[in-house]
This record gives structure tokens, C-alpha cells and sequence, in this order.
């Protein structure tokens, strides 16, 4: 007869290969995380997107402007979260992803600027700036981006 000690290992053992695969979130990097805690305590509007363009947060002052909470949002390909506001000109010309300032950030390294209109999430449309900026841990260590926004 196995000790009850045997007995509550192997079916711990069992339990662990009958749960299913628990989904591997990536590490964040320190940097990301910090700027997380910094946007979270600002009142001016502010998204943080990581290294491959997925979108890891944004702030309370943020959902003001989009309409939509972070909690219902969740993270995202950043270019899925731009598109879903349509942002155009003030002549309600679509504006091309790759002259947005969060991808100017994401994919030239730099910092950019734009003021254009965007359809919010709760149906509104608003026309806002949008300044963007890489976030870099070392010179030559680029781990995300940050974008600070405002309603003009």
C-alpha cells in the first residue's frame, strides 16, 4: 500500500498532464513596465506598445479619447488598434498606417507628430494630436514605443 505522501504526488502528477496549455505570456521588459507605472499616473492620454507593435497599455485619460476602457480592450497588434478609429484627414482621406506617429516610432526609431481625425469607439468623431516616441532600454536596445495623445 503507497504512503499518503505517494499518493498525493502522483495525483498531483496526474492532475498537471490532464490541465490543459496554459498560454506563455512574454516577459516584459523593465522599461515597458516602468512606463506602464509612469502613463498610469499621468492625465494626459498616453499608450505604450512593446518592441512588435502589440499594444500592452493604455491609460485612464486614454479611454476618454478612444471610448473604450483598457480592460475591455486588452492587448492588440497596435495597427488593429489604429485602424478600428479610421483615422483621416480633415478632408476624410484614410491616412495610410505607416504615417501614423506610433508606427513612425515603431518602425524609423524616431519620434513623430500628427494631428488628424479618428472615429472613437463610442461613435464620436474627434480630431486629435498625436506625438509618439521610441523607448530604448540601451542605445542600441529599442523595447517599445510610447504615444501621448490629446483632443484638440
Amino acid at each position: 500500500m503507497r504512503s499518503r505522501k505517494e499518493r498525493a504526488s502522483s495525483s498531483s502528477a496526474s492532475r498537471r498532464r490532464t490541465l490543459p496549455p496554459v498560454e506563455r505570456r512574454r516577459h516584459k521588459h523593465l522599461v515597458l513596465i516602468l512606463a506602464r507605472e509612469f502613463a498610469s499616473n499621468l492625465a494626459t492620454p498616453t499608450l505604450i506598445a512593446d518592441d512588435q507593435g502589440q499594444l500592452i497599455f493604455y491609460n485612464e485619460a486614454a479611454e476618454g479619447v478612444i471610448g473604450l476602457t483598457f480592460a475591455e480592450a486588452g492587448e492588440m497588434p497596435l495597427d488593429e488598434w489604429t485602424a478600428s478609429f479610421a483615422p483621416h484627414s480633415s478632408d476624410s482621406e484614410p491616412l495610410p498606417a505607416e504615417s501614423m506617429p506610433a508606427r513612425i516610432a515603431l518602425d524609423q526609431r524616431r519620434a513623430a507628430h500628427e494631428r488628424f481625425r479618428i472615429t472613437s469607439r463610442d461613435g464620436v468623431e474627434r480630431e486629435v494630436s498625436v506625438t509618439a516616441f521610441p523607448l530604448f532600454a540601451h542605445a542600441d536596445e529599442f523595447v517599445g514605443i510610447v504615444a501621448i495623445f490629446w483632443r484638440e
